[in-house]
């Protein structure tokens, strides 16, 4: 041992952390933390103390370095898995999203950048058996109780990583992973147009009103115009962190927007729960840049789309906020779909956001006079990145008690 001052010594000895069986895995542009139901306490209420503690989060400096997350809410992630005993699905998949800066673990919403590695997970660690070129793996979303459908194809019977799939966002290629989201309006407040109506006024205490279009369908969300802000809808994410009044105004429509939602009773609530809704604001297609430095022509897209998520600007876009902007592209008098460019029916909607284009395909149609959403499909990639045991410190996690092994 180095030669150390005695009472290092004494601390470094009687130091115990916690072990816990993980893989850290990508899917889509985020990246998380996954867990064996199993591997877990049975009791759910310690799972908030153990999540912030493997991914450093409540970090004052927004780091994140004493644990597995980026800093950023995309990298705060968790999700916990099991098998299925519904009749209707082969694996569960429980969502969790953490702040950098706060010890918030938030299971109101769903990701759909994550879901992506769901299918791949469970064929992986064994928990489905599989043959053949291709899997489809039936998920249910624990958040918003719904089914996800996942394909992807097969190398030697595990999930397939290699491809020519390039995701706006994330260097290199990849093995596609075609997700369905069956149903997806009304999975957190019961309704595809939470307030009834696809264009309201937000009314904002000190600076007037804004309209806003209101939608829920994979995960709440507001959308609002670009101009209505005095923005041109291409700002990148770093230029709106440091626009405090943008930051502060786009907050404000999202508290607002949950009360009017239904998801929060009053706007204290709605700002401890800053998963949902998703705000964005929306512009025409319009040439722009990446933050690669590559050129997006007005031609290849048919919206132009920012989008805030836990309190940060996504550096693409949720896979759930893409979904939800896809289905409110098809709900007549929408703002989302007052903006976007005319397309030929059938064809997917493509929406420019600050890393590319993504490629959304949305089914929705009128129902006995109500807007419904039978679908909603994207593509990504995923690809595990580690696995083995992620390790939490005892004293941060007192609610466990005396960890078995150092």
């Amino acid at each position: 041992m180095p030669n150390l001052p005695v009472d290092l010594i004494c601390q470094h000895q009687t130091m115990q952390q916690r072990k816990i069986p993980a893989v850290f895995m990508r899917g889509g542009t985020s990246k998380a933390l996954m867990f064996h139901r199993h591997h877990l306490p049975a009791d759910t209420s310690l799972w908030p103390e153990l999540f912030v503690s493997a991914l450093g989060a409540n970090d004052p400096y927004g780091r994140q370095l004493d644990g597995m997350g980026g800093g950023v809410s995309s990298l705060s992630k968790v999700c916990v898995i099991s098998e299925s005993d519904r009749a209707d699905a082969d694996i569960d998949y429980a969502f969790f999203q953490l702040t950098p800066t706060t010890d918030i673990v938030d299971s109101s919403s769903s990701c759909g950048n994550m879901a992506a590695a769901v299918g791949p997970f469970a064929i992986d660690e064994g928990l489905l058996q599989v043959a053949g070129a291709e899997a489809s793996v039936r998920i249910f979303n624990v958040n918003t109780g719904r089914i996800i459908c996942s394909t992807f194809f097969l190398d030697r019977d595990q999930a397939a990583v290699d491809g020519d799939m390039v995701l706006p966002g994330v260097a290199g290629q990849g093995s596609p992973v075609r997700l369905e989201f069956g149903e997806p309006g009304g999975g957190a407040t019961g309704r595809l147009l939470p307030s009834g109506k696809a264009r309201d006024v937000i009314e904002l205490p000190g600076s007037g009103s804004i309209s806003a279009s209101m939608a829920d369908a994979g995960n709440p969300c507001v959308f609002v115009l670009a101009s209505d802000l005095g923005l041109t809808g291409t700002e990148m994410p770093h230029d709106l962190e440091q626009n405090t009044g943008i930051m502060q105004a786009l907050e404000a429509i999202r508290c607002q927007a949950s009360v009017r939602m239904g998801i929060a009773s009053d706007l204290a609530q709605a700002s401890g729960f800053p998963g949902i809704p998703k705000v964005a604001f929306i512009s025409p297609a319009q040439d722009s840049l990446s933050l690669a430095g590559v050129k997006i022509a007005a031609a290849d897209c048919d919206i132009t789309l920012r989008m805030i998520s836990v309190g940060q600007p996504h550096q693409a876009i949720p896979v759930t906020g893409a979904l939800c902007t896809a289905v409110a592209a098809q709900i007549d008098g929408s703002l989302v779909s007052d903006t976007v460019r005319s397309r030929e029916p059938g064809h997917d909607l493509r929406l420019a956001h600050p890393s590319g284009v993504a490629t959304v395909d949305a089914r929705v149609e009128q129902r006995q006079g109500a807007w419904y959403a039978s679908s909603a499909t994207i593509q990504r990639t995923a690809r595990r990145l580690m696995d083995g045991h992620v390790y939490v410190p005892a004293s941060r996690t007192p609610g466990l008690g005396s960890p078995t092994g150092s």
